[in-house]
């Protein structure tokens, strides 16, 4: 390293005009201009910075960086550190073309920054000028300095930060801290500051007991202030764990000491006189300003707690648990979530709980963090600081240096300090204590991030007992009592939120006489629902209103779009959609909006909205994007949802013609979102790291290549509700994509080949159906009701199947949709009996066969010859079913087609028990739920257990039939399929039946 020409006097750079920069390296590395914190980017880039101010104002080559920051320096080393360079300029040059803070030179870079402006540098200079006053006999002027120099810590040096570098330089640097507080506190002593000092030492000794000129000052300053018979104990406290931990005596200068201490040793005597009042520092913090005189009354700034307060009483016995005294470090205890919550309230009511073990005062503070005018923490701190005794004219003028103040003011004290409001850890860090005999509550909409807290808790809103208690508090309880179906109405519209409820039953206080349906009914409309939530001062929307306006445009934009979609929330590929960026900048909006509470992530990857907080979005989407960008934002997310569904269909099922027949409306023009990269969308790693993703521009969705089936169906159990969701909102809008919502329909149908959600399926399709007829669509209206065909047969609603099978069949006729027929046919042979003859069934049969084959699928023609299997059954054909099934079986091996092998081998084994081969039978539907168990298709499971059970029975194995009859009918009350609850126990009747008394007898008992 070469030393460049700096003058040591140079100011500070200033990159926002007229702020000085500062860089903190004693605590979590941060840079300040002025009083505003600079964003440094992630640990590694802050490792890289904090090598070159380790080196301030020297060459550091480019080979010294790779050292200082890996172990093992990855294969493009050089280029990462050049990208880190560029963005750390970003931040710190006050004119980016000519950077005059962060500059190449050579070989390397410089970071040009004067000595008083790396926290280290100032540290330094300040413990070597006290050396020498201290050596000239200035001992006030000495302790003054070391003061500064220990007030410039704020936590462990360089906290955080990776690479072998910042290792060895965290110890350097922590020892050298240890060095400057031993002097410190010896030069306190000097000074007869003994009292004060001995909850500092106690502090001290308790987090290094093994320091032994620390237990020599501690056992000094208890000496001195009378206590000799502790001096001593601290003395046997050291001896033990010198003994027990290094097999060592205390050393010369400890049992020296002692001694003195013993026999009363006067040189061992306090000094006369005291200079200047003491500035005590804990660990963590340091000593800062000089505090003024004792406040003569403890304040009690606490607010009244609410005389309604409801629920919430297991939390709040924690949280008075967590802020008790007497721990090993000072308890912070956060809480955050959205709006309305309850987060204040909370806070007070545990605050008056446990304010009594904090004698020596209660502060409290709004902070305004979700107002546009946050309160700044220096003035909060001025405010602190005169409750506390310190007169005006003896508050520094600095945020740090009151800070510093407040820390030595309360140190040693009990005090309580509730911080109602904050806006984020920036905010808040200012006003920390550093005493562990202290406690802090803070509550924030934003979740604090990088606050030293002991605890943090995500509020949730009220459970529904908790919100129907709390309606009674207000509004009354006879009230509720009186109504309490329309109480539980009333609060569920509040979706349970303290503030919603608390607004809706004071509404109800002062209109004694409503009645709680009638709130409840104006509460119903989603339209109306936030207006009517308005009472006096309280006002759910204008709660939100504080949030949203705090966000930078994109994320209001992601704030308000993302509220778009139905359902039980969106995954971070549909929020990419909905948004029309790739899938990682979508993911980076919800992540910051889930951190300020206005969303919330239930597991990764998805994110969920309050319903009181997506509908606010929604009116915003009015507002301010218009009702059609909502739409097309909506369209979208059916267009994704298309594909992602046809996708699926193709691995599921291989081979089969459905996902054709949507693959146009994926791909229409017009359409924008993930899919293909487009013209003017950058590629892969292309973009800087860090730097703005380039927007995205694809032309047309594409349809996902999953994996396999087990990548697909993982995908289908997470979005599947949302899908649903999505579509049926679409159907409700009379501007709504139909066609789109139909085509979806469609290929919606593999969920009733694995058994998922199929009654919310069966409802959307007939929703569907009737839209499109409405509408005059007979292509997306056949292709609905298709899928409610299907649906309903399984049901076994034989009358309604067959119904939408002959619409069916005209329908695909009339608009020319062939791969139709043969499914239609088959349902109608499936339920034609006992009306039809046996060969109108055969003909059926044999028609859809024929169909099938002619269109060249052999996916289509393998799955309608094992529905006919079926059929044959159903006409007394059990060889011709046998036939079928085994082609059908061999063609979905050939296939790779798990799923249709299933249904194969259930008509497999229901023609095997056609032809008495009932072990053989057995062995079939045993597969076959085999099968059904690794699919998750619990739906389906009943019917073949039952199934199985008659087999069973006809091989003469009634007690296992018995058992396979009891699984099916556990499994269809577990997923509440009536239908299939209903075989099961006509089974478990047979079964019971076959028994005899003695057997059945054990059965009843079992």
């Amino acid at each position: 390293m070469t030393e460049i020409g700096e003058p040591s006097g140079t100011s500070a750079p200033e990159p926002d005009g007229g702020e000085r920069l500062r860089l903190c390296l004693l605590g979590p590395v941060q840079a300040w201009c002025g009083e505003r914190e600079l964003e440094l980017g992630p640990p590694q880039q802050r490792a890289l910075l904090t090598a070159l101010a380790l080196r301030a104002r020297r060459i550091v080559s480019v080979d010294e960086l790779l050292d200082a920051l890996w172990e093992e320096p990855p294969a493009r080393a050089a280029a990462i550190v050049r990208t880190y360079v560029s963005r750390l300029r970003r931040v710190l040059e006050p004119d980016r073309v000519h950077p005059s803070v962060l500059v190449s030179s050579g070989s390397g870079y410089v970071l040009r920054l004067p000595a008083d402006c790396v926290d280290t540098e100032v540290f330094e200079d300040r413990v070597a000028a006290a050396g020498r006053a201290r050596a000239r006999g200035d001992a006030a002027g000495a302790l003054g300095l070391l003061r500064e120099a220990c007030g410039l810590w704020h936590g462990e040096p360089l906290a955080g930060l990776p690479g072998p570098l910042a290792q060895a330089h965290r110890a350097r640097l922590v020892e050298r801290r240890l060095n400057a507080v031993q002097a410190w506190l010896e030069a306190e002593l000097e000074t007869g500051r003994h009292a004060e000092v001995i909850g500092e030492l106690t502090v001290w000794v308790s987090q290094y007991p093994l320091l032994e000129p620390m237990r020599e000052l501690l056992m000094l300053a208890l000496y001195r202030g009378g206590r000799q018979a502790e001096a001593l104990g601290v003395y046997a406290d050291a001896r033990r764990a010198l003994l027990e931990q290094l097999g060592v005596d205390p050393g010369p200068r400890l049992r020296e000491l002692h001694l003195g201490i013993l026999s009363g040793d006067p040189k061992l005597a306090a000094p006369a006189v005291p200079v200047g009042p003491a500035a005590p520092v804990a660990p963590g913090s340091g000593p800062g300003g000089e505090p003024g005189g004792p406040a003569p009354v403890p304040p009690a700034q606490l607010p009244a707690d609410v005389s309604d307060h409801t629920g919430r009483d297991a939390l709040c016995a924690a949280l008075g648990a967590d802020l008790a005294p007497g721990g090993p470090a000072m308890p912070v205890v956060g809480l955050s979530g959205l709006g309305g919550v309850g987060k204040s309230t909370l806070a007070v009511h545990v605050a008056h709980a446990v304010g009594g073990q904090y004698p020596d005062g209660q502060l409290y503070v709004n902070l305004r963090g979700a107002g546009a005018l946050p309160a700044d923490p220096g003035e909060v701190l001025a405010g602190f600081l005169g409750a506390l005794g310190v007169a005006d004219a003896a508050l520094p003028s600095g945020t740090a240096e009151r800070a510093a103040l407040f820390r030595s003011r309360v140190a040693g004290l009990r005090v309580l300090i509730v911080l109602d409001d904050a806006r984020d850890s920036r905010q808040v860090g200012p006003l920390l204590p550093g005493s562990r005999s202290c406690a802090v509550l803070v509550t924030s909409r934003a979740w604090l991030s990088g606050l030293p807290t002991t605890r943090q808790v995500a509020l949730e809103p009220l459970t529904p007992g908790e919100s129907v208690r709390l309606l009674a508090v207000i509004a009354g309880p006879e009230r509720v009592a009186a109504e309490p179906a329309a109480a539980r109405r009333l609060v569920a519209a509040c979706g349970f939120l303290p503030l919603a409820v608390r607004t809706a039953a004071s509404r109800l206080a002062a209109r004694p006489g409503w009645q709680l349906s009638h709130m409840a009914d104006r509460l119903a409309s989603e339209r109306r629902r936030l207006a009517e939530l308005e009472s006096g001062e309280l006002a759910v929307a204008a709660s939100f209103r504080l949030s949203y306006d705090q966000l930078e445009p994109e994320a209001a934009r992601a704030f308000r779009l993302l509220s778009l979609a139905d359902g039980p929330g969106v995954s971070s590929a549909a929020a990419a959609v909905l948004l029309g960026l790739p899938e990682p900048a979508a993911e980076r909006l919800a992540e910051a909006l889930t951190d300020l509470g206005l969303l919330s992530c239930p597991f990764p990857g998805r994110y969920q909205y309050h319903d009181l907080l997506r509908l606010f979005a929604r009116e915003l989407v009015r507002e301010v994007d218009g009702e059609a960008a909502g739409r097309a934002a909506v369209e979208r997310l059916l267009r994704h949802y298309l594909a992602r569904v046809a996708g699926l269909y193709r691995v599921v099922r291989p081979g089969y013609p459905f996902p054709d027949l949507v693959a146009a409306r994926i791909a229409e023009p017009g359409t924008t979102g993930p899919g293909t990269t487009g013209p003017g969308s950058a590629e892969p790693g292309s973009a800087e790291p860090g730097s703005a993703e380039p927007e995205f521009t694809g032309p047309a969705f594409a349809e996902p290549g999953f994996a396999g089936p087990a990548e697909g169906l993982r995908w289908a159990r997470q979005e599947v509700p949302a899908v649903l969701a999505v579509a049926g909102q679409a159907v409700r809008d009379p501007q709504g994509p139909l066609a789109l919502v139909a085509d979806l329909t469609l290929v919606l149908i593999q969920l009733i080949d694995l058994g998922t959600a199929v009654p919310e399926l069966c409802e959307l399709a007939g929703r569907v159906a009737e839209a499109a007829a409405a509408a005059g669509l007979a292509e997306g209206e056949a292709r609905a009701r298709y899928t409610l065909m299907w649906a309903q047969r399984e049901f076994q609603r034989t009358r309604q199947a067959r119904s939408e099978a002959v619409r069916v069949v005209a329908l695909a006729r009339r608009t020319g949709q062939a791969a139709l027929l043969p499914g239609a046919l088959i349902v109608l042979a499936l339920t034609g009996l006992p009306h039809c003859t046996d060969e109108e069934v055969a003909a059926w049969c044999d028609e859809a066969v024929a169909l099938s084959a002619e269109s060249g699928n052999r996916s289509a023609r393998a799955f309608v010859e094992g529905m006919a299997a079926l059929a044959d059954l159903a006409v007394d054909r059990p060889e011709s079913a046998l036939d079928r099934a085994e082609r059908a079986l061999a063609a979905f091996k050939g296939l790779g087609d798990f799923v249709g092998q299933v249904h194969v081998l259930y008509a497999r084994a229901t023609a095997l028990h056609g032809l008495g081969r009932f072990e053989a039978a057995c062995r079939d539907y045993e597969e076959c739920l085999g099968a059904l168990r690794a699919l998750g298709s619990r739906d389906r499971m009943p019917g073949v257990l039952v199934s199985l059970a008659e087999s069973l029975r006809a091989a003469g194995r009634p007690a296992q039939a018995l058992e396979a009859a009891e699984q099916a009918l556990a499994i269809a009350e577990r997923v509440g399929l009536e239908h299939r609850r209903a075989d099961a126990l006509s089974a478990v009747g047979r079964a019971l039946s076959d028994l005899g008394e003695q057997d059945r007898g054990r059965a009843c008992l079992a």
